[in-house]
């Protein structure tokens, strides 16, 4: 092979290595820290572009983990942008289930501090260039109760999703500023959140006018959607995973 032919052949390869690593970089996931008044964060960010749709993301009573990080991984493989918003704080990731109750136990007791969390992800996401107006919220289990507490709040999304979340609506609140229609995944052998709560919170929804979609699976029971878990149920998770896509393309892509 002659100088020049290798020259141009070099060349080529920089050139493709290079383009590879911008697409990389482009679609790249990045666990980010910010600030919500006086405390760090960290979220996990996945920016497809500027205009992308975006999902909204909280993660269930352990903390943004690596099973939040996977589902938004999915979510950006479809051509979402993903933020994974963290409501317990920078490094605060439990294991005990005591502790586990204790984080989301004081956030159940403040909603409005964990309506300024969620609100703190969603300005540090738009910072990042992050489409945050084209937004469904989605959560699971804790995080579900989370996006129905945005819902109840007004907070602009186009769409509140929750997987086996938390249904009762607390004292005082009420869903006449809901501005978006509501969709649950919900297993009917939930022994945490029984059916009850299900039918309750399609009593209230009709009562505001909400459009909503309560969807139930047989022999599915809390946590459902976790993968690798005792609860793993394939068929409830690929058929509320199947239906929350549709949903998003619906919604964010009309």
């Amino acid at each position: 092979m002659n100088i020049r032919a290798w020259s141009f052949r070099s060349r080529l390869k920089t050139l493709a290595l290079f383009s590879g690593l911008l697409t990389a970089f482009s679609g790249k996931a990045a666990d980010s820290t910010y600030k919500v008044a006086s405390g760090s964060y960290e979220g996990f960010f996945l920016k497809k572009s500027a205009t992308a749709p975006t999902v909204l993301l909280i993660h269930d009573w352990d903390g943004l983990t690596e099973y939040e990080k996977k589902r938004a991984k999915m979510l950006s493989d479809l051509g979402y942008s993903v933020v994974a918003a963290d409501l317990f704080g920078k490094g605060v990731r439990p294991t005990e289930d005591k502790d586990k109750r204790q984080h989301t136990g004081e956030l159940y007791k403040d909603r409005k501090r964990m309506r300024e969390l969620i609100a703190g992800a969603l300005r540090a996401a738009k910072e990042k260039g992050i489409n945050t107006k084209d937004l469904v919220a989605a959560g699971y289990c804790f995080g579900g109760a989370a996006v129905l507490e945005m819902a109840r709040a007004g907070i602009d999304a186009k769409g509140y999703v929750t997987f086996h979340g938390g249904l009762k609506t607390p004292e005082g609140q009420d869903y006449s500023q809901t501005k978006a229609k509501v969709v649950v995944f919900h297993g009917t052998a939930d022994r945490a959140i029984p059916m009850t709560d299900l039918a309750q919170l399609g009593t209230e929804l009709e009562k505001n006018k909400v459009d909503h979609e309560l969807i139930s699976y047989g022999g599915a029971p809390h946590a459902f959607t976790v993968f690798g878990s005792p609860r793993y149920r394939k068929t409830a998770d690929e058929k509320s995973w199947s239906r929350f896509t549709t949903f998003l393309s619906d919604t964010l892509r009309k």
